[in-house]
């Protein structure tokens, strides 16, 4: 009787992990990667409500968190660190903006999706670079959908959108 109350939290756990997780790259390897040879300091940022609205106003996109994850490098330029949910599951993504406030990278850190990692392919994720502000950011427009990763391509396009707003609209000027 008593092995039985013992199994239905271990049931729950399995339940509740996801079918599928792959991890890419830990914050620390994208930093390395998309800041070679720069100190990233990283820097504690809690949106206020109206900065949230303002940024959602301005991004069409929902901010899912006001706590963000943001790192400044010495070499100039912010690391972010965040994430999208794709079909049913969060997609752990990094954007690095240069000094100008343009995207200089996107890399996907972990997918726990079941289909749609194309998302990690490096040309589709070359369509952002130089993107900043401003910039329509539109699946089938200025980035490509990749069929079969639709959700996927259109959250993570989604995410680098409201990340470029957080940008111009909060961390420039801090």
């Amino acid at each position: 009787m008593r092995s039985r109350f013992l199994l239905v939290p271990a049931y729950a756990l399995v339940a509740a992990a996801p079918a599928h997780a792959t991890v890419y790259l830990s914050v620390e390897q994208a930093q390395a990667l998309m800041f070679p040879g720069a100190t990233l300091t990283p820097e504690s940022i809690t949106l206020t409500p109206e900065q949230m609205k303002a940024i959602e106003k301005d991004s069409g996109v929902n901010v899912l968190s006001p706590n963000l994850k943001v790192w400044r490098a010495s070499t100039g330029g912010l690391f972010i660190a965040d994430q999208v949910v794709g079909k049913h599951e969060f997609i752990t993504f990094a954007l690095a903006i240069d000094t100008q406030g343009a995207v200089r990278d996107v890399e996907i850190l972990e997918y726990r999706e079941t289909f749609g990692d194309q998302v990690r392919n490096a040309a589709w994720r070359a369509q952002f670079t130089g993107k900043t502000h401003g910039a329509p950011l539109k699946l089938g427009d200025d980035i490509k959908n990749i069929s079969g990763a639709t959700l996927s391509s259109r959250h993570i396009t989604d995410g680098v959108k409201r990340l470029l707003a957080t940008y111009a609209l909060v961390l420039a000027h801090g």
